[in-house]
């Protein structure tokens, strides 16, 4: 950031992006917010889904659950971009980048 004279903000639930700073956060924090461009890093297989969050389910009932939170915090921090959204990822990519390549 420091190289491209780009100012960062890292935001959680209580601090919100400040005006001319790139803002940075986790997807599940971009709920209800709106950016000129949004960059969705680290879209590979073993981070999304997470597999902290799959290993922590207990009932196989609700594996289905835990894929569909994690592959819907994915579609919400791809729509928080009004003009511009860059998706990037390692191979072997996550399986939910189908869907937001559809």
């Amino acid at each position: 950031m420091k190289a491209a004279g780009a100012k960062a903000v890292e935001f959680d639930e209580k601090v919100e992006g400040a005006a001319g700073a790139v803002s940075i956060s986790q997807m599940q924090l971009a709920k209800g917010l709106e950016f000129r461009a949004v960059a969705v890093i680290a879209c590979n297989e073993e981070v999304l889904p997470l597999q902290e969050h799959i290993g922590a389910v207990t009932d196989e009932a609700d594996i289905e659950e835990v894929y569909e939170t994690e592959r819907h915090v994915l579609y919400v921090a791809c729509t928080r971009a009004r003009d511009w959204l860059w998706v990037s990822g390692v191979t072997p990519e996550s399986e939910f980048l189908r869907d937001v390549l559809r």
